[in-house]
């Protein structure tokens, strides 16, 4: 499959509209479920292993969409797979009140994975310049000397991009994929939740209340995509209204992604080696 077309290239303008939210394959939800997802999570556990133990390079994965997207679904469906000692999931919602008296960056340092590590970010950095943007939340003391609430994105965007820089020059890579869902289809998922007693504790009243802003949302996305996607950290655009052909690209990507740094078990030198033979011999000889 040609990942390639999914990918926002740097300083291209980007149309949402020009991106699917699907690709037609509901359909084939059962066949993508049962026989094209599971070799590629073992090819993706296989290459997680090789960076982990060689522990010379990390992966930033972050996820972004509006909720019922399939972002909780990736996860449980793709990244649970992986070495959990290799894995590590954050999710930033609201900033607490001590993370507000920070810079906005602040509170992403502890979910930076260490090599080896594959970092998920259930919501991201980017809920920084999304949700304050739409609904008017940024207090006096968030925008510095210079700037106003119309000038502060672009100063955000670059200083993403330049910390995200950072990161791939530090040998973290930052993996992004944004899950374009259509209204209509979320609007099915979220009926799904809240009619069926065995799924209301995944609904939440603000995913009804936030959806009041949709046209809002896809315009502030499409600056974001446009503003932040780099050659380095680049942005996937992925047609979430087809869930399980959404998971597959991910994998692929991942994959893709893993390959390209990749990343090998380390040998033992010959001094070890030397010392694994007698070790095994005595062992054997208990």
């Amino acid at each position: 499959m040609n990942i390639d077309r999914y990918r926002v290239p740097q300083d291209e303008k980007v149309n949402l509209a020009d991106h699917p939210t699907t690709e037609d394959k509901k359909k084939e939800n059962k066949t993508i479920r049962d026989e094209v997802v599971p070799p590629l999570v073992d090819k993706l556990k296989t290459l997680h292993e090789k960076l982990n133990a060689e522990e010379k390079h990390g992966i930033l994965v972050v996820l972004q969409a509006l909720d019922g997207a399939g972002k909780d679904e990736s996860i449980s469906y793709i990244f649970s797979n992986l070495h959990a000692q290799g894995v590590k999931t954050t999710n930033l919602s609201k900033p607490s009140e001590e993370e507000q008296k920070h810079d906005f960056l602040w509170r992403l340092q502890p979910a930076i994975p260490k090599r080896g590590e594959i970092g998920i970010l259930n919501r991201s950095h980017y809920e920084d310049v999304i949700a304050p943007r739409i609904h008017d939340q940024l207090d006096e003391e968030d925008i510095p000397e210079g700037h106003d609430k119309d000038s502060i994105w672009d100063l955000r965007y670059r200083q993403i991009n330049e910390f995200e820089k950072y990161l791939r020059e530090n040998n973290i890579h930052v993996a992004k994929f944004f899950f374009n869902m259509s209204k209509e289809e979320q609007k099915e998922r979220l009926l799904d939740r809240m009619k069926d007693p065995d799924k209301q504790h995944e609904f939440s009243f603000s995913d009804y209340e936030e959806r009041q802003y949709w046209d809002d949302y896809q315009k502030v996305f499409q600056d974001m995509l446009d503003n932040t996607s780099t050659d380095y950290a680049p942005w996937h655009v992925l047609p979430a209204d087809d869930e399980w052909h959404t998971r597959r690209l991910v994998n692929e990507i991942m994959i893709d992604l893993l390959e390209k740094i990749n990343p090998k078990f380390p040998e033992m030198t010959g001094e070890e080696k030397e010392k694994l033979e007698e070790y095994i011999e005595k062992l054997e000889n208990e």
